[in-house]
């Protein structure tokens, strides 16, 4: 199927440059699940109605299906740097991945496609006859900078979906329209849960009701933390570069991170949390029976994103990891590798993420430590997952610098994967700082530093738990759990009672007591997505119970709900 995204992306720079001859080409790889080409477009294209404006895509989509009955051929072709220049003599970007080519000492291939050129490896179709042209869309044009770097001048860039048979597009299309529904920044905004500011941006800014999100979600990885032997930490956001140095973040992570002065010495944010941990471990000696030592830590980080690229809560500048690190010996790093395993699958299915994925993330090109440390970290990773029977997949090359990685994927509920939690296997940062313990027999040995996270940061995943719920939170989570409503003013102390007992009981509760008719108040309450609404009136009062509607309850207004006593409904929301 990539090879129809790739030839797609390929149709869509053909059928854009016989629109608008004079626009230069960027690049036009596939995604996931479908492609997107970049291009500098010139103004006309640009305005309302263009083929750069989303008005404009379904007049370029059906132009593109018109380029696919005519049957043209891919054809590669290798040159020479000299014979690319020619050919792209007009096209600054081609040529600048040329010279790059030509640097690097790679091959030179076009693929030609009628009377259109491009630069590239392939692979493609052999001919648009194979591609169905109901079964894909132009979705969308975002800005993007060319090779994503803002230095650089801004592209538009145009993206597309593709699949074997327009029946899975239309169940593409209407996922995708379930996820707009579902967006996290449309419904954080309407949740009133967080924001963000051109004061900061990239960093979040959580409101009361995020805030209650976001210390339940942390007070149940605490919890959970406890249950399996961790103890908390607290490291400082700015360290020495000294510090930085040795762990190798400089070397190999600069140009993701902030910087400062302090008495005329050079200091950095901290992107990560595992060097300050370190230091924490290297503070004592450590027995082979403190072993394994398991210190977890909430950890605020910070790096330096591209604007471009930052997307809500997914990709932030500032974010909490549930961080956690052990030190072990070698005979304890399967038993460590499995635990961790163990705990993260337990917390996704918690979390009703009942499908999941996991990979194993190898060796990247910046990387610390030599080639047999990297195998034997690789080797553990595997040997536990494959103790347990957990079938995985590799992804070559996404490995953290100083070790491989699992990485956990989750289906939600709309079926799209998330990649949430990690586990790094780690042997070079504990030598890097001369971490030790004292084995059974009295010589001193290097410990072995397994790196994770389940949520993978709080930030992210509260945006995934958002989508993944529709912003209808398990009660335990929802900022507001109950919201009582009474029928009339005269009712407003008895709503208040009701208020006070709610509170005392330790349910975050609210009261609305506007002038707005009953069903305006309750329609409120459900689009606020609150769990429940506790009507009260005259029979209410009497009685001293509450009229429960649950949030399932809520669009049949029309049917009365029996009324049950107050310490009932209490016994009912705790349960």
């Amino acid at each position: 199927m990539n090879e129809k995204r790739h030839s797609l992306a390929h149709l869509l720079a053909m059928a854009v440059q016989k629109k608008h001859p004079e626009i230069k080409l960027g690049i036009g790889p596939v995604i996931e699940n479908g492609f997107y080409y970049d291009f500098a477009l010139p103004s006309e294209a640009l305005r309302e109605g263009g083929i750069g404006t989303s008005a404009g895509l379904p007049k370029l989509e059906n132009f593109i299906r018109q380029l696919i009955k005519q049957d043209i051929k891919f054809e590669k072709e290798e040159i020479s740097a000299g014979e690319a220049r020619e050919i792209f003599s007009g096209q600054p970007y081609k040529l600048e991945l040329i010279e790059e080519l030509e640097k690097a000492g790679e091959k030179i291939s076009i693929y030609r496609s009628g009377d259109f050129v491009d630069l590239c490896a392939g692979p493609h179709i052999e001919s648009t006859k194979e591609i169905d042209p109901d079964a894909f869309k132009l979705t969308k044009i975002a800005g993007a900078y060319w090779k994503g770097d803002e230095k650089n001048p801004m592209l538009t860039r145009i993206y597309g979906v593709a699949f074997e048979t327009k029946v899975k597009l239309d169940e593409y299309l209407k996922m995708l329209e379930e996820a707009e529904k579902r967006d996290h920044r449309k419904l954080g905004k309407e949740l009133d849960l967080f924001s963000f500011h051109e004061e900061g941006p990239g960093f979040p800014f959580w409101h009361p009701k995020g805030t209650i999100l976001y210390n339940e979600l942390e007070n149940f990885i605490r919890n959970e933390n406890k249950k399996r032997g961790y103890g908390e930490i607290k490291t400082p956001i700015i360290l020495n570069k000294k510090l930085w140095e040795t762990s190798g973040h400089w070397e190999k992570f600069k140009e993701n991170m902030y910087f400062t002065e302090i008495d005329e010495q050079e200091f950095a944010v901290k992107p990560m949390n595992c060097p300050g941990g370190m230091l924490i471990y290297k503070s004592k000696l450590h027995s082979y029976r403190d072993l394994p030592a398991r210190y977890a830590e909430f950890g605020l980080v910070h790096r330096h994103e591209l604007s471009g690229v930052l997307h809500g809560l997914f990709r932030v500048r500032s974010f909490t990891q549930d961080d956690a690190h052990s030190y072990c010996s070698p005979d304890q790093l399967n038993g460590e590798i499995i635990q961790m395993v163990d705990y993260a699958i337990d917390i996704y299915e918690k979390f009703g993420f009942g499908e999941y994925e996991i990979f194993i993330a190898t060796r990247p090109e910046k990387y610390i430590g030599d080639d047999a440390v990297w195998k034997k970290a690789t080797s553990a990773l595997e040997n536990a997952l494959e103790s347990k029977g957990l079938p995985y997949k590799i992804k070559e090359g996404e490995g953290a610098f100083y070790g491989p990685k699992i990485e956990f994927n989750v289906k939600d509920a709309i079926g799209r994967n998330w990649q949430l939690g990690t586990i790094q296997v780690d042997f070079s940062m504990p030598e890097r700082f001369g971490a030790s313990y004292i084995d059974a027999r009295g010589e001193k040995k290097t410990p072995v530093m397994v790196h994770r996270a389940i949520l993978g940061s709080l930030e992210r995943f509260i945006g995934v738990l958002i989508e993944h719920y529709a912003g209808a939170f398990p009660v335990w989570l929802s900022p507001v759990q109950a919201t009582v409503i009474p029928i009339g003013e005269k009712f407003n102390a008895y709503g208040e009672e009701v208020l006070r007992g709610l509170k005392n009981a330790g349910i975050r509760a609210e009261i609305d007591k506007s002038d707005e008719t009953l069903g305006k108040r309750i329609r409120a309450a459900e689009m606020q997505k609150i769990p429940y609404v506790l009507v009260v009136g005259e029979k209410e009062e009497k009685d001293g119970s509450v009229a429960v509607r649950s949030r399932k309850d809520l669009p049949a207004l029309a049917e009365a709900k029996e009324a049950i006593k107050l310490q009932e409904f209490l016994k009912k929301i705790r349960e």
